[in-house]
């Protein structure tokens, strides 16, 4: 099924995060199973410490949902009005998401106005 594609594990272009989407209802939500750590401590070592909501300061980073809400838009092929979580930052943005010809995700943070955002680039993980 053509709305199920961006289901899967992905891994960005830098190689520092990999994150798992799947269903939640009719919606599609991501959550972090891995990502780089610089400076040598274990992944549960760090913690949600920039959110803005201090009961959830003390959370983990790994297993983290950081994308939420994404529903399919069937004429376009693509995934609309999510919400991403910024976890460096403690903010949430608005978030799109498709699956480009070479099979990419790309994933748009932005602002209410598409084009005022930032993208990230996923390859599927084998």
């Amino acid at each position: 099924m053509a709305r199920n594609r961006i289901c899967g594990k992905w891994e960005n272009e830098a190689k520092t995060l990999r994150i798992q989407i799947s269903t939640q209802g009719n919606d599609f939500i991501a959550k972090i199973i891995w990502f780089s750590d610089t400076e040598g401590k274990p992944m549960n070592y760090w913690k949600d410490k920039r959110n803005p909501n201090p009961k959830l300061r003390n959370r983990t980073i790994l297993g983290m949902s950081i994308l939420r809400d994404l529903k399919y838009n069937d004429k376009k092929g693509t995934w609309e009005d999510g919400i991403v979580y910024d976890s460096r930052h403690g903010k949430e943005w608005n978030a799109s998401a498709n699956i480009n010809k070479k099979g990419q995700l790309k994933v748009r943070g932005y602002w209410h106005f598409k084009w005022i955002g930032k993208s990230m680039i996923f390859n599927r993980l084998k």
